[in-house]
């Protein structure tokens, strides 16, 4: 169980640290002039197209077992997947009111949220040793992003969205955790993407937003890969092998993958405030997966 634990905590941490490397890639997408829809429908599309190839290949194998995915199934993790689209869609627009630094502090409050839903769902009251992990991820955050010591004005828009994207990632969290565990991850990803890519292209149509498809290559491809392929794949794999608060806590690692991403492509400079958070988030995660040894006499 414990060799479980640890593996399906390290799935779950590359799945968020590929989540802490799109915000820079989107953030290059910005800069050559596509938007938000533009970058998330293509996002999402070859996501779905990529995981979908990926099933059919699985298919083809003879070791690969036949499974039966249910009507019930397929039907949960569809809508369950529409977090994944809505996630981007409400980040990717706070961050056009609001800093990226606000944006992730904002994103970043799935991890409490994700604990109390844990505590609900389980009829229990969280860990002290939980609990210490989320005030020191909150407090690593503020100071990995700055904000305590740079001027910024609140636009209601963007903490309003903001908000809003950390309830879709928890609910992300949360379904990745509970929802047909059974069946095999890739299934289960694909069915996930095509929710997401599903309430995408609704919300595009809706705002009859036009779309540049030169955003398909190479932004798209490089967007499907960081942030909707692996991620769900790996979280799919990981979360059933934690508990959903412990999950939510090794997520935030995407947080000093965003920084440092940003410091080597972007040329963002890091201050001593901020590395002192992201020391401050990684020791939050070293500790919540460090096991007690047993007392030997």
């Amino acid at each position: 169980m414990k060799n479980a634990a640890l593996k399906g905590g390290v799935l779950v941490g590359i799945a968020a640290a590929s989540y802490g490397m799109l915000t820079t890639f989107v953030k290059m997408a910005y800069k050559e002039g596509y938007n938000t829809y533009e970058v998330t429908l293509a996002q999402l599309f070859l996501g779905f197209t990529g995981m979908f190839l990926v099933s059919l290949f699985l298919k083809t194998r003879k070791t690969q077992k036949k499974e039966k995915v249910l009507v019930k199934d397929r039907t949960q993790l569809i809508i369950a997947g529409s977090s994944l689209g809505l996630t981007s869609i409400f980040y990717y627009l706070a961050v056009q009111y609001i800093s990226v630094s606000i944006g992730i502090v904002l994103l970043m409050q799935s991890v409490w949220i994700s604990v109390v839903v844990d505590a609900l769902a389980e009829k229990k009251f969280p860990s002290i040793k939980k609990s210490i992990a989320v005030v020191a991820v909150l407090t690593g955050t503020l100071l990995a992003t700055n904000v305590l010591f740079e001027e910024f004005k609140v636009d209601y828009r963007g903490l309003g969205f903001g908000m809003l994207a950390a309830l879709s990632y928890t609910a992300t969290i949360f379904t990745s955790n509970k929802i047909a565990p059974h069946l095999h991850a890739v299934t289960r990803s694909t069915y996930m993407l095509l929710g997401g890519f599903i309430v995408v292209g609704l919300i595009v149509a809706f705002k009859q937003q036009p779309i540049d498809l030169s955003v398909f290559f190479p932004w798209g491809i490089i967007l499907a890969l960081f942030g909707t392929i692996l991620p769900p794949l790996f979280m799919t794999l990981g979360m059933p092998k934690i508990n959903m608060g412990t999950g939510a806590i090794i997520t935030a690692i995407e947080l000093p993958v965003a920084v440092f991403m940003a410091f080597f492509l972007l040329g963002e400079r890091i201050n001593s405030y901020q590395w002192l958070g992201i020391i401050l988030i990684l020791m939050a995660i070293i500790f919540m997966n460090l096991k007690k040894k047993k007392a030997t006499h």
